[in-house]
């Protein structure tokens, strides 16, 4: 669960947001709405790095669906978990030498 704290703790509670903040994002707010994140620059690095990994972990398992999808419209299926095995073992050989 995020920090998130009343904009008045930026003036009493200064000390604690900032150790916090070294350590994960905190988000500060105005009668209850959203308006600022404090976070360290290794935070935000970090952050963003996460989010890029994440991007392409989708973008990887959403390629794959849509190529189980081509496969199998082309009738390429296994019967047998090895053949299965085999087959991304090959095409995984020819992504390799592309």
């Amino acid at each position: 669960m995020p920090a998130i704290y009343p904009s008045v703790a930026l003036k009493n509670r200064q000390r604690e947001i900032k150790a916090l903040a070294d350590r994960e994002p905190v988000y500060i707010t105005e009668n209850g709405l959203g308006k600022y994140v404090f976070l360290s620059e290794e935070v935000l690095e970090h952050t963003i790095s996460d989010a890029v990994e994440q991007a392409l972990y989708e973008s990887r398992v959403q390629q794959a669906l849509e190529d189980s999808r081509e496969d199998f419209r082309a009738g390429r299926s296994y019967g047998t978990r090895e053949d299965l095995l085999a087959a991304v073992r090959q095409k995984r050989g020819a992504h390799a030498e592309a």
